[in-house]
């Protein structure tokens, strides 16, 4: 099975790359629709410029088992978040904006790097707010001969205008579904309207790939739902697997995480200071299964 993006013809891709980058100015990339100039580097929520900014790219051995086969997935960790959660893991990338920014030609060289040394996937960690600049890079690795499938490994937190320019040219959407309460959404990341967002979002992902496809252990195509259980119920597990079953399909591969770890600024919330207990970890598979849920990452 090969990468949808080769069946896209040079002009169409062209046609993509010119119409995201118009979204820099005003820059509604994501659903913050913050508005500013990004074409002369006014900077809004997300604090990026033109450029992509990248912090590090290697193979990736912690992802789902079917991203990672027995090579690695091709991770490229982009920098910056239009997110901004309390108790991120990667807050020194997310937040504190550590790694630097990159041309489209440097972008395609990490593509063509990772897909060199045997990597099953190119997997865009944040790519939310840079869907412009990697289309750029996307164009020169396809030219240097680009072949194996990209991964949208996303915050859930996605505007459907930007998602529909990456139809035909994204196979795996891997997005995280945070949060079912948009107050508690708004409070911990400040994200207004998140589980809205979050829907529209999810339904144009698997509009597009429809439930994940793996053959011969490896993904190929299709939407990995990432879910991170909080503790103390924060996340709104139960509202979260009633969406997928009954509005996305009851055929979706699930990770449901358990490694929720207070990080950054999560200590000065009470709710947040604690890991999660095995029972809580429990009831969050328990409700994927309430509601017909079957497919689970190892």
């Amino acid at each position: 099975m090969f990468p949808s993006y080769l069946n896209l013809s040079k002009e169409e891709l062209k046609k993509r790359i010119k119409k995201a980058i118009s979204f820099l100015n005003p820059c509604h990339v994501c659903p913050r629709k913050c508005n500013v100039n990004r074409l002369k580097n006014e900077k809004g929520f997300c604090r990026l410029g033109r450029k992509a900014k990248v912090s590090s790219f290697h193979p990736h051995f912690g992802e789902e088992k079917c991203l990672v086969g027995n090579y690695g997935s091709g991770t490229i960790f982009f920098t910056s978040c239009n997110l901004a959660c309390v108790f991120c893991q990667n807050y020194e990338i997310s937040q504190l904006d550590y790694g630097e920014e990159v041309s489209p030609y440097q972008l395609a060289e990490m593509m063509i790097y990772l897909q060199k040394i045997g990597c099953h996937n190119i997997n865009l960690v944040t790519p939310t707010s840079q869907v412009p600049q990697i289309l750029e890079g996307l164009e020169i690795a396809i030219e240097k001969g680009l072949k194996i499938p990209l991964v949208y490994n996303s915050n859930g937190y996605d505007s459907v205008e930007t998602l529909k320019i990456l139809d035909g040219i994204i196979d795996i959407y891997m997005p995280d579904a945070k949060y079912s309460d948009d107050e508690i959404a708004l409070k911990y990341s400040s994200a207004p309207n998140y589980f809205k967002i979050l829907k529209e979002a999810l339904k144009e992902m698997h509009r597009q790939v429809n439930n994940l496809i793996i053959e011969n252990g490896i993904a190929k195509k299709g939407l990995i739902v990432r879910h991170l259980v909080l503790p103390n119920n924060l996340a709104g597990t139960e509202k979260i697997m009633k969406f997928l079953a009954e509005e996305i399909s009851k055929d979706t591969f699930l990770n449901i995480m358990d490694q929720y770890r207070p990080c950054y600024k999560a200590f000065n919330y009470q709710e947040l200071s604690r890991t999660i207990t095995d029972q809580e970890y429990q009831e969050a598979i328990n409700l994927a299964k309430k509601f017909g849920l079957y497919r689970f990452a190892d």
